[in-house]
């Protein structure tokens, strides 16, 4: 089985590309979902609490995900914080769901922030998704319905399409007059070959 990751940045369109694949037929492990799922797991909210203060609490005495997400798109420290937290229990939980995948030709593993993890070496291949600048920032304001400033912040904490593209074995771009299903099609064709090799 070839162990295949998919990443870009935010606004990319990554999570579009991961339907098509799973759309195929290809079991898609979603790392960024298993990470928010993880926000309601009274341990982790007690280690959340612990790092950044009550104030991320909701009054339910629920992580509030947008002002964990203010804090920890504004400062480096902090994301790299919350990344040695969650990042342990989210590749145990990929660890177990591969091991119920393991008869596929090959699997998808998402994750916006493969490379800034330093995960690369874990899999056979990687696939970055790309799109402009302009286009990702007017897709996550349209999204999550923040402004401009905030998206750029975001931008900004992660590495570039450049260092991201020259870091990957395949490469999908998604602009707005891309056709990306053909692309998708091509890889895929591709991984299915290389197994049958």
């Amino acid at each position: 089985m070839l162990k295949v990751a998919l990443t870009g940045n935010i606004g990319s369109g990554k999570s579009t590309v991961a339907r098509i694949f799973s759309t195929l037929g290809i079991p898609v492990f979603n790392a960024d979902m298993v990470a928010k799922d993880l926000y309601t797991d009274g341990d982790v909210v007690k280690e959340l609490v612990e790092l950044f203060g009550s104030n991320i609490l909701s009054t339910k005495q629920t992580i509030n995900t947008k002002k964990l997400a203010a804090i920890i798109f504004s400062d480096k420290k902090a994301l790299k914080s919350i990344n040695r937290l969650i990042h342990p229990k989210v590749l145990k939980k990929y660890n177990i769901w591969l091991d119920t995948h393991s008869s596929n030709e090959y699997i998808i593993h998402e994750s916006a922030i493969l490379f800034e993890n330093n995960l690369q070496d874990r899999f056979d291949y990687i696939i970055t998704v790309t799109a402009h600048q302009d286009l990702r920032v007017e897709r996550v304001m349209d999204r999550d319905g923040i402004a401009r400033d905030k998206v750029l912040v975001r931008i900004k904490n992660q590495m570039s399409d450049k260092e991201k593209c020259d870091l990957s074995d395949f490469v999908i771009s998604n602009n707005t007059n891309d056709m990306l299903i053909p692309q998708v099609m091509k890889v895929h064709n591709g991984f299915l070959k290389k197994k049958k090799c």
